[in-house]
């Protein structure tokens, strides 16, 4: 989930604009959060690399059977 959708319960304005004191801390943990291994990739560029992985498992699989 992004923080750009996020209201905030403390003054109910959108989070990423970070007016309190609770949105600029929220923002901020959601953005370390956010740097993980597969953060910088694409949902798309994801899905390719899960199709060729089953790819070719299935393709090992059907070679040893």
């Amino acid at each position: 989930m992004t923080y750009d959708r996020l209201v905030c319960a403390n003054c109910a304005a959108p989070v990423n604009e970070g007016r309190c004191p609770v949105c600029r801390a929220s923002r901020e943990r959601m953005r370390e959060q956010g740097q993980g291994l597969f953060a910088g990739i694409s949902p798309a560029t994801l899905a390719v690399l899960m199709v060729v992985l089953l790819g070719a498992l299935a393709l090992l699989a059907h070679q040893t059977v």
